[in-house]
């Protein structure tokens, strides 16, 4: 769970059977599974511990390829040139939504160039605040950041990051101003005592932090969430999209699978293709709005 502080991704086959045929024999060699980030955070354990599950189920190779850089874009415009036979995937988390309104010019066109799979997982952001803070709910913040404009700081991992737009939604919906202080990483430290939780970004509490509300519960219509999902160079047949989407929701439902999701703070979604594309268009227009709204640019 990433937090915001405050304070203070043809085989020619005969018209009488392609489908059937084309889904029956994939995978026919090792998979590859992109990951855009460096090895070792939570795209990559999801990817490694999804991979091993196909690998177990299809009995062929899935390899994970990490391809960090440029704020994802590296590992994406690799993914957006791969043959379009789903031998290669590419694992992305809200970055790939966010990016299009962040970058004017990106090497790829995330609608023409991919071909949602299945959305892995939702995980809210949340709002911490240092023990000093004499409040004790989103109502107070906002109330202290009213008589205060401009002189409370918020910290977020960086500027263009999921959870800075989280905060500047809030900003905007709330009615306040308060000075963005971007960092490289920000842990929690809230089973220390270091920090309180006084709200998360999600439509609906969640499980394993259910005496946290939510932001919407003060102020209506409030929803910010991360994800991390499978999209598929387009052009790959609609067969082998749909069994690679059945196969990973099944996957992400799983006993473990869902209980190393939910160790971060995130819930296992396993959407079709057809309401991944939805999400990811409605994700796409939300945070481009925003970016202009506050006038976001990306970091040097």
């Amino acid at each position: 769970m990433k937090p915001f502080y405050l304070a203070a991704p043809l085989l020619a086959v005969f018209a009488f059977g392609p489908p059937a045929f084309a889904q029956n024999i994939y995978p026919s060699k090792p998979v590859r599974l992109i990951v855009p980030f460096a090895p070792g955070g939570g795209l990559d354990i999801s990817t490694r511990l999804i991979g091993q599950k196909l690998t177990e189920k299809w009995g062929q190779n899935v390899v994970v390829d990490s391809r960090p850089g440029a704020a994802t874009i590296v590992g994406t415009e690799i993914a957006s040139k791969a043959v379009p036979d789903g031998h290669t995937l590419l694992m992305i988390t809200t970055t790939f939504a966010i990016n299009p309104g962040l970058y004017p010019k990106l090497p790829y066109d995330p609608g023409r160039d991919f071909t949602p799979v299945t959305q892995l997982n939702s995980q809210p952001n949340i709002i911490v605040v240092t023990p000093s803070f004499s409040g004790k709910t989103v109502k107070d913040l906002i109330a202290l950041a009213k008589a205060k404009p401009g002189e409370l700081t918020f910290a977020t991992p960086g500027a263009g990051s999921a959870p800075h737009l989280s905060a500047e939604m809030f900003q905007r919906a709330a009615g306040i101003s308060m000075i963005h202080v971007p960092y490289k990483g920000i842990p929690p430290h809230i089973k220390s005592g270091k920090m309180r939780a006084i709200a998360i970004t999600s439509a609906k509490r969640q499980n394993s932090m259910a005496d946290v509300p939510t932001i919407g519960e003060t102020l209506p219509g409030y929803r910010a969430e991360a994800f991390q999902g499978m999209v598929a160079p387009a052009g790959v047949p609609r067969m082998i999209v749909e069994k690679l989407a059945a196969e990973v929701a099944r996957i992400v439902k799983l006993p473990d699978v869902a209980e190393r999701f939910q160790l971060d703070g995130a819930e296992p979604v396993g959407s079709t293709p057809k309401e991944f594309a939805a999400f990811l268009k409605a994700e796409t227009q939300k945070w481009s709005k925003v970016i202009k709204d506050a006038g976001i640019k990306p970091e040097s």
